[in-house]
């Protein structure tokens, strides 16, 4: 009997360490974006992460239906409003860390703590040179004023990026006025909505529209051919409310059973080193102060961000689809 109860703690014990020293990340993010990231950490800690890539909708409901069973450790995602998600299904801990809720401003993470912003994604005007000079634009809603008839390009409104955006403009202005604004964008569309941010840009380069809304990494990849050089970056809002921003970021899934190791990991993320590379590397901007900004993106300058808590991106998401319906805006 005590050779059993031996051998079963040995079990229990040689399972833990297993568990303990693996995680795995259930993620939404392209995992050539991140897996640099990940072995620096494994480098360090010694903790081996396993990444498993999808659909963010389909890694949720898979989360949802393993339940207790899931082996995912965290969940990784683009989008605030993709996070808020996550935590309304209950499928994220809460999670109490002092070096999380230093490294990461309030505004770029949950209320309940229970996900945070790991890099800033700025949602700004792009203009042809060969049209427009800077003076010519200010706000995301002087593009709803008929003298831009013929001029704006859109990506569709079903990608959640632009739904955040409307989401923004609901909770500064309320639904009415910013179903004034995202009307007028479509009365002054030059051609379809485009599938992704990459094909406005080059619909603006070429002339067939005058100038976009995209998220700033986009942009900085272009740019990297010379062809698309007559490309200008506006910061739109500076006078109010400020740039919109989004975020990549991550939680801890309720089940985990290796939650420690799953902060840690989150730590290790919002750490200097760790938002250096980020931002390198996917040329997003850094959630932690003081972090380095990559040099491509240096020259467009600095910017005043709309400081609205990123979880409002999500609670007024349903608002926002329902806006873009009711103004035909596909």
């Amino acid at each position: 009997m005590k050779k059993i109860s031996l051998l079963l703690s040995l079990f229990i014990i040689f399972s833990c360490a297993k568990d303990s020293s693996e995680l795995t990340v259930y993620t939404s993010r392209q995992p050539q974006l991140i897996e640099p990231i990940v072995e620096q950490f494994t480098n360090e800690t010694g903790i081996k992460v396993n990444l498993l890539s999808g659909n963010a909708q389909e890694l949720m409901e898979r989360i949802d239906i393993e339940g207790e069973d899931s082996p995912a450790d965290i969940f990784m995602t683009v989008d605030a409003g993709v996070l808020w998600q996550a935590a309304e299904r209950d499928i994220l801990a809460k999670i109490d860390s002092e070096i999380l809720n230093e490294n990461i401003p309030a505004h770029l993470r949950d209320s309940k703590n229970e996900w945070f912003g790991l890099s800033k994604r700025a949602r700004t005007i792009v203009f042809s040179s060969d049209q427009f000079k800077d003076n010519d634009f200010s706000t995301y809603e002087d593009l709803a004023d008929p003298k831009w008839k013929g001029k704006l390009c859109l990506r569709t409104s079903k990608k959640v990026y632009n739904r955040s955006l409307i989401a923004s403009m609901i909770d500064a202005y309320g639904f009415d006025k910013s179903k004034e604004v995202v009307s007028g964008w479509i009365s002054n569309l030059a051609t379809e909505v485009f599938s992704n941010d990459t094909n406005a840009l080059k619909a603006v380069s070429s002339g067939q529209c005058g100038v976009t809304i995209v998220n700033t990494y986009y942009l900085a990849r272009l740019l990297d051919d010379p062809e698309y050089n007559n490309l200008s970056l506006f910061w739109a809002n500076q006078s109010d409310r400020g740039v919109h921003v989004n975020i990549s970021g991550a939680g801890v899934v309720k089940t985990s059973k290796n939650k420690k190791n799953a902060v840690l990991f989150l730590e290790y993320l919002s750490s200097n080193k760790a938002q250096d590379f980020y931002a390198s590397a996917n040329k997003e901007y850094p959630v932690l102060i003081g972090a380095k900004i990559d040099e491509s993106i240096e020259n467009w300058g600095s910017f005043s961000e709309h400081t609205i808590n990123v979880s409002k991106l999500g609670s007024l998401q349903k608002e926002a689809v329902f806006l873009a319906q009711e103004v035909g805006y596909k």
